[in-house]
């Protein structure tokens, strides 16, 4: 199983390369096929219909848990599986028809702020939306199934795949002119293909059974209580992440929506770079809650991945602060500018819940997950406050407002208070360890900042030159002030090999 861990964070940071490299391709080809306002249509319908994910009711998160504790104890699983399969079956199609209402209702939903063309593509994108919605919830029952086998390689490589054919897809559908609703389409037939794909590999590779004939109402009880914490978070994330898109195409415009998109999606490239390395760690907490439930143990666990979530995160960040301002411009166009600063502002924070996002795992692995829901969902009800009562004025600046109070209050101040006072783990121990990665970051990025006022960046090959150079100079920075006497024996043992030494 750790092999498959490793084969899953290598497979799993090169599926985030891959995407992002599609994704330069990808958006400013959607925006030069579609324009920005029909662009603006498609992310509010899509933010809108995925609120419809909250039908899960966070069960798939709980999957793991239970399905760990029942082999921890050498009990039968098919009895889990059938439940996990008649739930999804019925929220698969409570989300259809949930998709199509919201379709219907879209000229009442937007007539404020779209004109009666976009709200008419409105109405065709969520109603594709609603299906290929539909098919992913279906198809957390055998998602959940892989991860808890472990199965990171599989689960990776599928990603993959499926990273590759959205695009291609969608890009053909584009050219037959379809526009973005074309682009919905591809979504919906690649998701189709997804399914399938799991649902072979669960049944034919893994052997999964189900037992639905003896429906077990106890078990199914206990996850629900279990998951009603997970679903509260799961409407503060969706808040956070989704709803500020609606908010500004109802109280401000498509092309407001577009910018915000833009940063989000870059955004969302500091989650991907995180939760890769954490998801593949949740049945290994799950299996020493279980087992020992050893505070100890957690926080070493929790601290080294957080450490090199750190590294990574202050890489990424670092180097965006430095050369993002070139890239937005040359990727979006000049109508982003203001993307660059909406993700840096938001991003910053993002410090806190990206080097802990293995602490989620442990609180739900020890059924303490209540508080942080509670929290989050204060968090996310001050970010709608702020979104609705400034986005007329201060337009897309209103939710980045917003979202840096949740994540600075709840995520940062709440989360390591909790952590320390009520799960058990030593939160000092954790930051003494990620706190270096973060200086090694801002002094490598403040040095570079400097020198590229005398040389700044204008074209791709100085973008490269300077990112060359940061890179280099934050490795060393991290080799001489991150990095213990072990890792650095070990660093040099890596070297050698390359160079045959």
């Amino acid at each position: 199983m750790s092999s498959q861990r490793r084969v899953g964070v290598v497979l799993g940071y090169v599926n985030i390369i891959v995407k992002n490299l599609v994704n330069l391709v990808y958006t400013p080809m959607l925006l030069s096929f579609v324009g920005q306002a029909d662009y603006g249509v498609y992310q509010t319908s899509y933010s809108f219909v995925f609120s419809l994910s909250l039908l899960s009711f966070g069960f798939s998160q709980a999957y793991v848990r239970f399905f760990i504790q029942k082999r921890a104890h050498g009990e039968d699983v098919r009895g889990l599986n059938g439940v996990y399969l008649v739930l999804y079956a019925a929220v698969s199609v409570a989300a259809f028809l949930f998709g199509l209402a919201f379709a219907a209702s879209a000229g009442t939903l937007f007539s404020g702020s779209f004109t009666p063309e976009e709200v008419g593509l409105a109405q065709t994108v969520m109603s594709v939306m609603a299906g290929s919605i539909a098919v992913t919830l279906f198809n957390s029952v055998f998602d959940a199934y892989i991860l808890a086998h472990e199965e990171f390689r599989f689960q990776q490589s599928r990603q993959m795949l499926t990273t590759l054919a959205t695009p291609f897809c969608a890009y053909a559908l584009l050219c037959a002119g379809l526009g973005v609703v074309g682009v919905a389409i591809a979504q919906l037939a690649v998701n189709l293909a997804l399914l399938a794909l799991n649902a072979s590999f669960c049944l034919g590779q893994l052997k999964m059974r189900f037992d639905i004939r003896h429906f077990d109402t106890a078990l199914f009880k206990a996850i629900s209580v279990f998951s009603a914490w997970i679903f509260a978070n799961q409407i503060s994330d969706l808040v956070n992440q989704n709803v500020p898109n609606v908010l500004l195409g109802a109280f401000s415009s498509a092309a407001a929506v577009a910018v915000f998109a833009v940063s989000i999606q870059i955004r969302n490239v500091f989650y991907s770079l995180s939760a890769t390395m954490s998801s593949v760690f949740t049945p290994l907490i799950n299996r020493i809650v279980a087992e020992s439930d050893d505070n100890t143990e957690l926080t070493r666990l929790m601290a080294r991945v957080g450490r090199y979530q750190a590294i990574l995160f202050c890489w990424v960040l670092g180097g965006f602060v430095l050369l993002g301002q070139f890239f937005v411009g040359r990727w979006a166009g000049p109508g982003f500018a203001d993307a660059y600063w909406l993700v840096i502002s938001m991003t910053a924070p993002l410090i806190f819940p990206l080097t802990q996002n293995t602490g989620i795992e442990i609180q739900r692995a020890k059924n303490m997950h209540r508080a942080r829901s509670v929290c989050y969902l204060i968090t996310a009800a001050l970010n709608v406050a702020v979104t609705v009562s400034l986005s007329g004025t201060l337009g897309y600046w209103a939710p980045a407002i917003g979202y840096i109070a949740h994540v600075t209050l709840g995520c940062g101040l709440f989360m390591n208070w909790y952590y320390q006072r009520r799960v058990g783990l030593d939160i000092v121990y954790f930051w003494r360890r990620v706190l270096p990665a973060v200086g090694a970051g801002t002094v490598a990025t403040a040095v570079c900042l400097a020198c590229t006022a005398a040389l700044p960046v204008g074209e791709w090959l100085e973008f490269v030159a300077w990112g060359i150079a940061y890179t280099a100079l934050y490795a060393a920075l991290c080799v001489a002030i991150v990095l213990d006497k072990a890792e650095r024996s070990a660093v040099a043992v890596q070297v050698r090999k390359i160079f045959g030494r």
